[in-house]
């Protein structure tokens, strides 16, 4: 039995590690992709997850596929590509350890996955199945996502949802706008930031929360808002968890997506559905998932910042 498969993107993320009088950067190279990262975490806790997607067959698509292997996650859902290349993106840090993408993606490899290549035994055999927004830029993955989504709802499976705006992989914000609101409508279990929040609603976290909640079937919305922690709200409870204080932050890569592998991985233990869960244990799973994106954006990285357990427990 598979805990949970994800369906996406998965690439290398080239983050700046210095830059030449000239500015250029000098770049560092990190697997990453939301979907993997989001995975990554949840095989750390010990959750049996599996991948489906597509990469290039060249050095970095064999690589990466290594180190989905190396971390436990179930590849055969992965398609090597002979015809495009792995995407790439590179990430550009302030110095505050906020980041600015640009993409080699014209295409990539992940945005020519076809509903035909999907392995839907993987989506039979889990619990959980999730999706961003990533692979709803361009045809054909975004059908292939729409209607494995769809087959994912037949089966009964629980959905959760990562919007992960990223403007610049857009024809237009428009476009982005009208697919996250569709994704709004398929999932379970939503993990937002609050910048998305503002783009598509123009609340505050804590009312974006609620929106969402009160217009859309969706049982557990967390909000992550970087340094100020994050929101979290069902039907019945809400509340507010504080971020990590005292952190020097190097880089924020993937932080978002491992909090939500971590807060999945709370629930998925809990057993209980997403609202059942009551104000207590909410808390307790935003704060452990808080805990491990907080030490996340002390290294470098997506899967390569992801914290141990030992890491968390001798925090707490």
């Amino acid at each position: 039995m598979i805990d949970v498969v994800a369906l996406g993107e998965l690439l290398i993320d080239f983050t700046c590690q210095s830059v030449s009088d000239e500015g250029y950067p000098t770049m560092s190279a990190h697997p990453g992709g939301a979907p993997a990262n989001f995975l990554s975490a949840l095989a750390s806790c010990g959750a049996k997850t599996a991948f489906i997607g597509k990469v290039g067959n060249d050095s970095f698509g064999r690589t990466l596929t290594n180190t989905l292997n190396k971390a436990g996650i179930e590849t055969k859902g992965l398609i090597m590509a002979e015809d495009v290349f792995t995407t790439l993106a590179f990430v550009t840090v302030d110095g505050t350890g906020n980041r600015e993408f640009s993409f080699a993606r014209k295409p990539g490899a992940d945005t020519t996955l076809t509903f035909d290549e999907i392995d839907f035994s993987l989506i039979d055999e889990a619990k959980v199945f999730h999706f961003g927004t990533l692979s709803l830029t361009d045809e054909p993955a975004r059908t292939a996502t729409v209607k494995a989504v769809e087959y994912a709802q037949k089966q009964g499976k629980l959905i959760t949802y990562d919007p992960n705006l990223r403007p610049p992989l857009w024809k237009s914000l428009e476009d982005a706008r009208k697919q996250i609101l569709w994704g709004l409508t398929k999932a379970d279990i939503v993990k937002i930031s609050d910048n998305e929040i503002e783009c598509l609603f123009g609340l505050s976290p804590e009312d974006g929360a609620s929106y969402i909640i009160e217009n859309y079937d969706v049982k557990l919305v967390f909000v992550t808002c970087g340094a100020d922690g994050c929101y979290f709200e069902t039907a019945t409870v809400k509340g507010h968890v504080s971020a990590l204080e005292n952190l020097k932050v190097v880089d924020t890569t993937g932080a978002g997506d491992i909090f939500g592998g971590f807060a999945l991985w709370g629930v998925l233990e809990n057993n209980k559905k997403p609202e059942e869960l009551q104000y207590e244990e909410l808390y307790s799973i935003t704060r452990f998932a808080c805990v491990a994106a907080g030490l996340s954006t002390q290294k470098q990285g997506g899967i390569s910042s992801i914290p141990s357990m030992k890491e968390i427990n001798q925090f707490y």
